[in-house]
């Protein structure tokens, strides 16, 4: 190689790692942001999904993108995650929407709705059905936050009671602690909807402030200690399906990162999705094992109370839907996904499962 020819090369090299070394920089950044949790640092799984994606953001960027983790109350009320995060309080929450149903009842059709979709259905719609696009379409124009599904629970429990459920009768008056837009179905059987955060529930139960609660199943309610001041343990929680646990982050904020960022945080809530979901299917079955050894009386759910939930179910939405657009946008999509899902899995999955069942002690 000539000389200058050496010289001409050397100095391209010289122009393109100055050019490059400043544009990595500016890409990884150090930065700091507070996440609020809408449940307590004692239920290590579902207020665990936030301390895994941290961690997951943490250790994909080297830890120059640091995101702190605070359980409820640390910094607001659990029930307050949303707001904070909308107002850029903090710039991120770790929550479920349908908390906030009283904003607007759409946010429930993101979480969980009763009778609506179970876990695997509800990541499908969101990530492969439209979901993602229709519910942070919603988001952004509600509250200004994007929202990235960051757990699952599974199909919930129905919840404890102080007393057997054999009838809709049954149901009436019933003070029960339940989240989102299900009291209002419950309501309509008869039942006096109350809204409280996790870790309100065990001492309202042991006052007498309310009859019966849900949460979500066997791990967390035993850790919770439901099983020492009401007897009987219902399924299904037909109100959570599936419930989604989001991650969202104030809208500005999210603006302001960097593209590689932007994709970090997405695929470490998706890492987080996976986690919690499994980790539940992992701990539930011996929780409800040592739950039944102990003396709690596990029940089903009467068709009749089913049929007449559902009923009501049908209603509300129709009521909603009438008054309501962005509802009637977003329970239109889900119900008609929905019924496709169904059609594929009473055909593949429902039947395998069934013999499964049935076959289990054969094995």
């Amino acid at each position: 190689m000539k000389r200058r020819d050496f010289l001409k090369v050397s100095a391209t090299g010289a122009a393109v790692t100055a050019v490059a070394s400043p544009a990595i920089a500016q890409s990884s950044p150090e930065i700091k942001w507070r996440l609020t949790s809408s449940f307590p640092k004692s239920l290590d799984t579902i207020y665990g999904g936030a301390e895994y994606f941290a961690k997951q953001v943490a250790e994909m960027t080297d830890n120059k993108f640091q995101i702190q983790v605070f359980q409820a109350g640390e910094l607001v009320p659990g029930l307050q995650a949303l707001d904070a995060t909308s107002k850029n309080t903090v710039e991120m929450c770790h929550t479920v929407s349908y908390y906030y149903v009283g904003k607007d009842p759409t946010y429930a059709i993101y979480a969980s709705v009763p009778f609506g979709l179970n876990a695997r259905m509800q990541n499908s719609w969101w990530y492969q059905g439209g979901g993602m696009e229709i519910g942070n379409e919603f988001f952004k124009k509600s509250a200004n936050v994007i929202g990235f599904p960051c757990g699952n629970t599974g199909t919930q429990m129905g919840g404890w009671f102080r007393k057997e459920i054999k009838t809709v009768a049954d149901l009436s008056g019933l003070k029960f602690r339940i989240g989102g837009i299900a009291g209002q179905v419950l309501q309509k059987v008869g039942v006096v909807p109350q809204q409280l955060a996790g870790g309100d529930i065990y001492p309202s139960l042991e006052k007498g402030t309310i009859d019966g609660a849900e949460w979500v199943g066997p791990y967390d309610d035993e850790k919770l200690g439901f099983q020492k001041v009401a007897k009987y343990y219902y399924y299904p929680g037909f109100w959570e399906g599936g419930p989604m646990v989001h991650a969202f982050a104030n809208l500005d904020k999210w603006n302001e990162l960097p593209k590689n960022y932007q994709a970090i945080v997405s695929n470490a809530a998706a890492n987080a999705n996976s986690w919690m979901a499994a980790r539940y299917d992992m701990q539930n079955p011996s929780a409800l094992k040592r739950l039944v050894a102990g003396g709690t009386q596990l029940r089903p759910f009467t068709n009749e109370v089913l049929e007449a939930c559902l009923k009501a179910t049908n209603e509300l939405w129709a009521e909603i839907s009438a008054k309501n657009p962005d509802f009637k946008k977003s329970i239109d999509a889900m119900q008609a996904y929905r019924s496709d899902e169904y059609l594929w899995w009473q055909v593949a999955e429902y039947t395998f499962d069934s013999f499964m069942i049935r076959s289990r002690t054969r094995g």
